[in-house]
Parts: structure tokens; sequence; C-alpha cells
């Protein structure tokens, strides 16, 4: 049911964090009416649910969405993740929510990869002395990935990819995620003995009920002596507390942290002064490649509503052939 000679156009709510102009030349299409928030505030958003067939979600997530109103009929968030947005309560309304899977699979994974290459061969801190004039060549030490053994918490589409490259790289990958995936290029382990286990740990598993607070301060101490720990999932994954106390104490040896529960990291957040810790803004899957992806997802799937196709990467379980309310 899209706009036809002289139809109503489709009103768009478009919440990512950019000027009109170009969320007109990312998103524009006769067919659509373009609305953005005089501020971002949760107010602002609620206040127009009620005048909007569509949604482009946020994809800081800043602007978080609970209840569709009686108008929404589908709603297309910008990114993989989608913790901002209350996912039963949509499909409670019959209103299908769809993200960009895939579009940053490979983006996330190098970035795994990359920094606990950092960490390993203590890069930042190499590049800190040159820069202070220091040249401590054969005293700052490093250790080489090949042969190391890898655990990686989660076995989507990127921690896939994620095992595909450590394993290029010499490592012995295993894995542990919340149902066994007969076809992972990874062998299955229990999470307590992954963790005990494995030199290099990588976090890539979705925030959900059961995955909130995995890596608590139990968990954390199982960790070998020196061990790494990589977090590209959510900071709710870990317990920062308790992963800031381990570090601390060395009992992990070092972090590398792309996510944190506040965001961005609060000035007085132990972290910060933390040594042995490399800290990201959450940037791992903000690459060109990626941006592009998700543009032209998020493009596509707003194109199959206008022209009455079923959409894509449905992800709370509705039917993908989107009608309109109003």
């Amino acid at each position: 049911m899209s706009a036809g000679p002289g139809g109503a156009p489709w009103r768009l709510l478009a919440l990512p964090p950019l000027p009109r102009t170009a969320l007109l030349a990312m998103f524009g299409d006769e067919r659509l009416e373009l609305v953005v928030p005089e501020e971002r505030s949760q107010e602002a958003v609620a206040a127009l649910l009620p005048e909007v067939d569509l949604v482009l979600g946020d994809w800081s997530p800043s602007l978080r969405l609970t209840d569709p109103g009686p108008r929404v009929c589908f709603v297309q968030q910008p990114s993989v993740g989608t913790d901002g947005i209350d996912l039963e309560a949509f499909a409670a309304a019959g209103v299908p929510v769809a993200n960009c899977a895939g579009a940053n699979t490979t983006s996330v994974a190098e970035w795994c990869l990359s920094a606990t290459l950092a960490l390993l061969r203590r890069t930042v801190e190499g590049d800190a002395a040159v820069r202070r004039g220091e040249w401590p060549q054969t005293t700052m030490g490093g250790r080489q990935l090949a042969g190391s053994r890898v655990g990686i918490i989660g076995m989507g589409a990127i921690g896939r990819r994620t095992a595909e490259l450590f394993g290029a790289f010499g490592c012995s990958v295993s894995y542990w995620s919340r149902r066994r995936h007969d076809d992972a290029p990874a062998k299955w382990a229990e999470l307590d003995e992954l963790l005990a286990t494995s030199d290099v740990v990588v976090v890539v598993i979705a925030l959900g009920t059961r995955t909130r607070g995995l890596l608590d301060e139990a968990r954390l101490g199982l960790l070998k002596p020196g061990a790494v720990l990589v977090n590209g999932a959510r900071g709710e994954v870990v317990d920062e507390a308790a992963l800031a106390r381990a570090l601390a104490t060395g009992a992990v040896g070092a972090a590398a942290l792309d996510v944190f529960v506040t965001e961005p990291l609060p000035a007085d957040s132990p972290l910060r002064t933390a040594g042995n810790v490399l800290l990201s803004p959450h940037m791992a899957g903000s690459t060109v490649q990626a941006a592009l992806a998700i543009v032209g997802q998020s493009t596509d799937n707003l194109r199959r509503v206008l022209s009455g196709q079923p959409v894509v990467d449905v992800v709370n379980g509705l039917d993908p052939v989107v009608r309109r309310k109003a």
C-alpha cells in the first residue's frame, strides 16, 4: 500500500544523529515525507510517534523506542544491534522491526583482531615511549599471536568471522554460545573451560537476559594469568567494576574494550587510568564499508515497504509484509 497519485506519502521518523540534509540524501524518496525531531529527546520522539508510519531508528542509541503508538507499522534499525528497541513491545503491537544483519560483521571482527595484536605487541605503549624520546627495543617485550589459544564467546556472524581471522593467524580457536553450531569454524567448549584455558578471550555475543553480566567477578577469576580480554559486544556483558579490579591486581593481563555500560565512558571510571587497557569509542563497526552497507540495507528495506514487498531481516518474529495503518 504505497502512496499512489494523489495518495498521502508515508511519514518516516528519522532518528539517526545526522543533519536533515544528510538524512534526505541517504533515505529520501518521493513517496516519503521525512520527519526529524526538533530536539534529540525521548519526549520529542514520543510526541511524533503517533503522527508517523515508519521509523528509522537511532544507531547511537541515545533515543530509545519502547512503544510504537497507534500508527507506526514498521521500524528499520540502521545497525545490527537492536538493544535500543523494546522488541517484545513492538511484537505485541504487531509492528515488525528489522535490522541490518551482517553489515558490520567483518569490521567488528577485524577490530577484535587488531585490538588483540595491539595488546600482545604493546603497540600503543611503544608509540608513546618513542614520542617521549625513549627506545625500549629490548625491554618492552610482547607476545606473538600465532600458537595462542583463543576463546570466542558468541558464534553469530561476527563470531564466525572472528574465528576465521584468528584461525588464519595459526591460533587454536574454541567457542561458547547459548547453543552449539555444528558448522562453526571452531570447536565447542563449556564457558568456564573456555575462560580457564584461553590466552585470549573475545566477546562478541548479543546482549540479552542470559548474557547481561555474563562475565562477572567469579568468571573473570577463571582467566589464566596474563590472559587478554577483548570486548566487541556490549558493555553490560562484562562486570566493569570487577574487570577494573582484576586488571589492577594483574588477575587479568590486559583488556581491549570498545563498549561500555555507560557511553561515553564516565570521567571517574577506573578503566580510564588503567595502564593495561585499550579503550575504543564504540567504533569497532564504524568503517566506511560498514556504513555504506547499513545505509544500503536500510534504504532497500524502506523501498520494499513502499513497493508492497516483504522486508528482510525482521528480528522480532513478525510477518515481513508491512501493512499501513493510516
